[in-house]
């Protein structure tokens, strides 16, 4: 197997047409946990329509459908039992609507040599009917054993240390023992998040959450926490796949407001492990200290 970048970088990576309601956006958020307190007025604005604040995680979803055309990638030669979702990163250039159709193209934006491992951003372009663009999703992709080609090297990872002082805010997520079964509703089904045998063929003694659903719970915890749940201020968020959750788990977050930069760390302390590193919530409004 080999890697040819002239070739790879460019290419299309898959297209779909995705059309969601308020339906989909209140099951991705009940399967992020949301409505926990149904007291709480801001908890039923992510789950009751005639209400709903759309969660910008939300793009993960019809952000997927538009690179599942990777296997066809033209020069990207693979072991794909082999590849780790590394990092994500969503791009919002307007709120996101609790109803839309879109069209999604997904395009092979880089690929980097690591050494022992490839490095592939795939880049999901989102736009509306009227040919708007309102979201982008960019995929780390790590392929390990795949590198040693002579490609580029990877340019310095986004974020870094994190503030050496308190948080601003820390929020202590707890998941449900059934989590993953939840959110695997919203379309991946991959068995080692749901299946205990398949898990421990994985190397894990019993199933894991999925990456975007940490990914969501995360940036629900940011939203709420520093944004009150304000939703539309949102123009970006990212980070880095850290470790696994196991669903029943506590995951605390970490966040450290530095203008319109919210920088976060995620860690399940019980496990004294972290899960999300390197993380990024950009905001749009006031600039604050």
């Amino acid at each position: 197997m080999a890697i040819d970048v002239n070739r790879a970088v460019g290419a299309r990576a898959g297209s779909a047409k995705t059309t969601w309601s308020e339906r989909e956006v209140v099951l991705y958020q009940l399967g992020l946990g949301a409505g926990a307190d149904p007291r709480a007025e801001r908890e039923l604005a992510y789950v009751l329509e005639d209400r709903l604040r759309v969660l910008p995680s939300y793009a993960v979803i019809p952000g997927s459908e538009g690179v599942r055309g990777l296997t066809d990638v033209p020069g990207l030669e693979f072991d794909h039992t082999k590849m780790l979702h590394g990092e994500h990163e969503i791009e919002l250039f307007e709120p996101l609507p609790a109803a839309a159709t879109v069209s999604t193209e997904g395009r092979v934006a880089a690929v980097y040599d690591k050494g022992s491992a490839a490095l592939t951003v795939l880049e999901a372009t989102s736009t509306s009917e009227d040919g708007r663009p309102l979201f982008v999703n960019r995929f780390s992709l790590f392929m390990r054993g795949a590198g040693g080609f002579g490609g580029p090297k990877s340019p310095p990872a986004e974020g870094g240390p994190v503030p050496q002082r308190v948080p601003d805010v820390v929020a202590a997520v707890p998941t449900l023992p059934q989590q993953a079964l939840l959110y695997r509703l919203n379309g991946d089904v991959n068995p080692v998040h749901s299946d205990p045998r398949i898990a421990a063929k994985a190397g894990f003694d019993r199933p894991i959450l999925h990456g975007l659903c940490t990914f969501g719970i995360v940036c629900k915890a940011a939203v709420d926490g520093v944004l009150d749940g304000d939703t539309a201020q949102v123009r970006r968020f990212r980070a880095r796949f850290a470790g696994v959750v196991f669903p029943g788990e506590t995951i605390t977050v970490r966040c450290w407001r530095e203008g319109v930069i919210v920088r976060i760390v995620a860690r399940v302390d019980d496990r004294d492990a972290d899960v999300l590193t390197n993380g990024i919530l950009e905001v749009t409004g006031k600039e604050t200290a």
